[in-house]
């Protein structure tokens, strides 16, 4: 959020500013791949004669799948080859026989042992050792790496290369440590198996002479076959041992080539951490190189600083603001012999310098997808869902998409600039090959060029430290694919009923009566909603777990008056915490040694953020994440009530006198980690601390937590929800919602939203209607503003348009039995919630680049007008389906085909949003008007029956008690499957139901009871409708073909049958 007013604080006076208008983006504050060393100098092969690797065939072993490894250490007096002979030899095999595990200790004798961190999870299948055969190295040396490869079940295999590491520096790195990598913050461990059988194939193998066709070119390969035992997920990995790369093929379609490769276009690079040279020539020169930290050398600004605006700029005691600069030196092209040493071990962007304790440490490798049609995913980007190419002829966009999390308030559109978050996961989707997919895990700042070659579509992906770390995922479909994904990272939760109902949030409402008056306004109107939410001017001067208690001097009170009436609220809570030592969360947390370092690894750092000068906990450390989750405690959060949750904001981490309104990357954590290695991780560890917290504090009552935010990576699902950040009160912000919505989907980030509205500006009755509507049909739903925006609330646009938004919170609260379910089946499968059309169709290549309509699972496509006057739209609907409004229950009529889909124009006035249920579908609602999910909990289900051309349908409905964890702890829930034939003369309508141990018998008790089916498509007019032997009321219309099957009085939970008769 943009703060127009800052109130800044200092031993002598208050300084109050006020903006005249709101900002845009400032570019200028934001790098690019051009501001940026490590990229500039690997992007477009500006390295490639730095990296020629090769395998060391001798160093190479194959460990069958479930065979335990001897552990291995790194041996400080261990020999190491002294020339090729005896690398040929075998005497130096780095990688054999490794074991789980991380850390270091101490043998007997004192020498240390360092276990290998690098193996977490499955054990390797097949280990060995790289060398760099480049006659001109980064380091002047020859550079050795070495490589795993973990064959994993359902077809997935992850490669890593890692820098060998000796205690005494004799190999590879001086340093006496592995590269930290995070696999138990990031990975399920649980849910990642390895493979159940595996072989070896040497180079020259007759397996390899029938694949290439050339017992020659055979010997320049190695491989590994691996798969389950029932054979579904063949799969082969083959090695090429000179100019190394890997080629993943499907041996079903081994003779189509390869799905993936990486390394085949020669830019595979691996910077080697060194020492630094007293005598290095710094290319930005000695006399720019400050420290930021340092009051001798900092630059001391002419006027006293008194505060910090959002965009880095300072705030001066008189009033007055910092001008920006645009400095030529930060937009120049560097030079062939800059490109080696600029930034090596300092590098400046604006005022702030980077010092790299460790050196240039980049790594990164090209990843094509022969025969693809269309990439997408890495999240998060104000874009199209199918990403556009970056480099080459043709290209769409100068910059490469970069995965850097940052503050980017009112952000441009149609860019590649970094957003909130970061997900390195890139799908490919193509008829020929089908869906496949790698996910980069790397959390460092990451670019990705997307580029296109001989019919395949390629990627370059430059990543500043790390180390390469690629899962190669190869579906082949997109179920199968978000299956095998999920087991990486996990899925979403089911979250509980209400927070998919519709949220109110304003910053800020202003104090208790403000709360009281706009809740009794939707109270007054019938209009429904669940969560109303308070920014950060609730608090005591931004001291978050507190009140401004002249505002709002009974919050426990204002929480359960709302509570009485079914409604929760929400309060925002951020990572930055007050520096004052008044204020207990910050006493305690300097206490405990809790915060981010700088990068002296002894003092707390100190960044400007709402409350001025603040500090950050290092959410990295276990210690610091629990102690946070401790502090959501009734008792440590004084006027909190299980009715309330959290909002998780400015957790990029936003610091506003920061790097790219950031944290400088050579803090430290309380490990001693620089900030670069896992920056992209902060936001996400912040939302797991918070989820937890709001978990502990119910001891043994089970509740499930709501938190949303901002900031996430990839495993984000697992925490809760995520909103797209500071959009603008546009039409062009409306627009993008779909694609930008789709593309975290995609990233496998299901509860993911827009602010309604627009967060920026003031809309009027015709876009809110607009985006009211749309924000009905997207998975986390809520209205948004800046506080100097016109309040926006529904009944500000008038009666007629109040109306019109409150039909369309009907039509979800209506919706939301079939929204949970398809949640659950998410949290099942992995499926994302929102999809795009070729999820559903991935046989329709017309539907790939589609990304301005979408499905909610499988059975409702939502088409959101989003552009002024509009009254009527072109929907494409693939033609193999039959296709229903899902209001008027009409039959779409198919105005001829063209490649798998016929384009039909729908009416959409403002009274319309078109959304279409598929035939063969049976979707549940519930359609009593009531004003909260609360009290729609017993309410009854009336059945959608949308039948196919051949009269069949079928659906589910999944129940529980829609709050706490008990569907997984006592089994209590119920999945009832529905399934419909009426294409005989006497058919059927079924229900099948799958009851958990801790719901048995509990029909009449759970009040789940179905009202009505209606029927769709019906041709005939039924002769009779009974349920076991007793008639049941019914009508048919013929004209609309919609058969209505009223008051059967059966429970959702109980197998039953209806005959209908024809």
């Amino acid at each position: 959020m943009l703060h127009r007013w800052i109130l800044a604080a200092t031993a002598a006076c208050c300084v109050l500013i006020n903006t005249e208008s709101i900002m845009a983006v400032d570019q200028s504050k934001f790098r690019t791949c051009q501001q940026t060393a490590f990229c500039q100098h690997h992007r477009n092969g500006n390295s490639q004669n730095l990296y020629q690797y090769k395998i060391i065939e001798t160093s190479v072993q194959f460990h069958m799948p479930g065979e335990k490894t001897k552990e291995h250490t790194h041996d400080a007096g261990a020999e190491q080859p002294k020339n090729d002979e005896e690398e040929k030899a075998g005497l130096w095999k780095s990688l054999q026989d490794r074991i789980l595990g991380s850390g270091s200790s101490d043998d007997s004798q004192g020498k240390r042992r360092v276990k290998d961190p690098y193996v977490r999870g499955p054990p390797p299948t097949l280990t060995g050792t790289l060398v760099n055969t480049a006659t001109e190295t980064s380091t002047g040396k020859k550079e050795y790496l070495d490589f795993t490869v973990h064959a994993l079940a359902g077809g997935m295999v992850r490669l890593r290369i890692t820098e060998v590491y000796h205690v005494d520096g004799s190999a590879g790195t001086p340093h006496d440590e592995a590269r930290v990598t995070y696999d138990e913050l990031v990975l399920t461990p649980e849910t990642i198996h390895a493979a159940q059988h595996a072989r070896w194939i040497r180079p020259g193998d007759s397996y390899l002479v029938d694949l290439l066709g050339s017992a020659t070119a055979a010997n320049d390969y190695m491989g590994l076959q691996y798969g389950d035992a029932s054979g579904q997920h063949g799969m082969f990995l083959m090695l090429r041992i000179d100019s190394f790369a890997a080629y993943i093929y499907r041996e079903s379609d081994l003779k189509k080539g390869p799905i993936i490769t990486m390394g085949n276009r020669g830019m595979t690079h691996f910077e080697i951490r060194r020492l630094k040279d007293s005598n290095i020539d710094n290319a930005i020169g000695d006399d720019m190189v400050l420290d930021e930290q340092d009051p001798e050398n900092a630059v001391k600004p002419e006027k006293e600083i008194v505060g910090y605006w959002e965009d880095g700029l300072a705030i001066y005691a008189d009033g007055t603001r910092e001008e920006r600069k645009v400095e030529e030196a930060d937009h120049r092209q560097l030079s062939e012999a800059e490109l080696k040493r600029e930034g090596m071990w300092e590098e400046k962007f604006g005022q702030h310098v980077d010092h790299k304790r460790n050196g240039p440490t980049s790594v990164g490798s090209d990843i094509s997808f022969p025969q693809s049609s269309f990439l997408y995913g890495l999240p998060e980007h104000a874009s199209s869902t199918a990403l556009k190419r970056t480099t080459g002829e043709g290209a769409e966009y100068e910059h490469p998409y970069r995965l850097y999390n940052l503050d980017v308030f009112e952000y441009d559109l149609d860019v590649p600039m970094a957003l909130y978050g970061a997900v390195p996961l890139l799908v490919s989707q193509s008829k020929a090959t089908g869906t496949s997919g790698v996910f980069w895990f790397n959390p460092t700042e990451t670019f990705v060029d997307i580029d296109e070659d001989n019919e395949s579509k390629t990627s370059h992906w430059i990543s500043e430290s790390g180390v390469i770390d690629v899962f190669f995922i190869p579906g082949p479909s997109p179920q199968e694919f978000y299956r095998q994904y999920s087991k990486l990272t996990g899925t979403m939760p089911l979250p509980p009923m209400f927070s998919l109902g519709y949220h109110q949030c304003r910053w800020n409402y202003k104090d208790e009566q403000d709360v009281y008056q706009v809740h009794n306004k939707f109270e007054e109107l019938d209009y429904p909603y669940d969560v109303l939410w308070l920014d950060i001017e609730h608090t005591n001067e931004k001291r978050y777990f507190t009140w401004d208690k002249n505002l709002f001097p009974n919050p426990k009170q204002m929480q359960e008056k709302l509570w009485s009436q079914g409604r929760r609220m929400v309060t925002i809570v951020d990572p930055h915490v007050k520096r004052d030592d008044g204020y207990y969360i910050h006493k305690e947390a300097t206490a405990k040694g809790l915060y981010i370092k700088e990068r002296d690894g002894v003092k707390d750092y100190d960044g400007w953020c709402w409350p001025g000068s603040s500090s950050y906990l290092d959410f990295t450390n276990e210690k610091a994440r629990s102690w946070w989750a401790d502090q959501f405690a009734y008792n440590r959060y004084q006027g909190s009530t299980p009715s309330l949750f959290t909002w998780n904001d400015m957790n990029e981490p936003s610091v506003f006198n920061g790097p790219e309104v950031s944290m400088q990357k050579h803090l430290l954590n309380l490990n001693g980690e620089e900030h670069r290695e896992w920056h992209n991780l902060y936001g996400m560890l912040f939302q797991r601390s918070t989820m937890e917290g709001l978990i502990r504090r119910n001891k043994g009552e089970n509740v499930r937590p709501f938190v949303l935010s901002r900031a996430f990576f990839a495993g984000s699902q697992r925490y809760g929800s995520i909103w797209t950040g500071d959009n603008a009160a546009e039409w062009s912000h409306l627009a993008i919602s779909s694609p930008m919505l789709l593309s975290l989907n995609i990233g496998a980030l299901s509860f993911v939203g827009a602010d309604v509205g627009g967060f920026f500006g003031n809309t009027d009755a015709e876009l809110m209607t607009r985006w009211m509507q749309a924000g009905a049909y997207q998975p986390f739903f809520r209205g948004h503003a800046h506080h100097d925006a016109k309040r926006r609330e529904p009944w500000m646009f008038g009666e007629e348009t109040m109306v019109r938004l409150r039909k369309a919170a009907m039509a979800r609260y209506a919706l939301l039995p079939f929204w949970y379910t398809v949640f659950q089946e998410a949290g099942e499968t992995g499926m994302p919630v929102m999809r795009t059309m070729w999820m559903q169709y991935p046989e329709i290549e017309a539907l790939y680049a589609t990304d301005d309509q979408y499905l909610i699972g499988s059975d409702l496509l939502v088409k959101p007008v989003t552009a002024p006057g509009v009254y009527e739209t072109t929907v494409q609907f693939p033609s193999d389906d039959a296709w229903y409004d899902a209001e008027s229950l009409a039959l779409v009529s198919k105005q001829g085909t063209n490649g798998g889909v016929h384009d039909v124009t729908v009416p959409s006035d403002l009274d319309t949003i078109p959304v279409f249920q598929r035939g063969g579908s049976v979707i549940p609602r519930k359609l009593r008007l009531r004003r909260s999910t609360h009290t729609m909990t017993r309410d009854p289900y009336t059945l959608f029956v949308a039948l196919d051309e051949s009269g069949h349908a079928c659906g589910t409905l999944y129940m529980d008690d829609e709050t706490t964890f008990s569907h997984v702890k006592k089994s209590e829930f119920a999945t009832a499957e529905f399934s419909v034939d009426l294409a005989s003369p006497t058919g059927y309508i079924r229900n099948v139901v799958n009851v958990g141990s801790g719901w048995k018998n509990m029909a009449e008790e759970t009040h789940r009871m179905i009202e009505r089916i209606i029927v769709m498509g019906v041709t005939k007019h039924p002769s009779s409708v009974d349920e076991v032997g007793e008639s049941l009321g019914f009508s048919h219309d013929s004209i609309t073909q919609v058969l209505v099957i009223r008051k059967p009085q059966l429970s959702a939970m109980v197998d039953w049958e209806i005959k209908i008769s024809f």
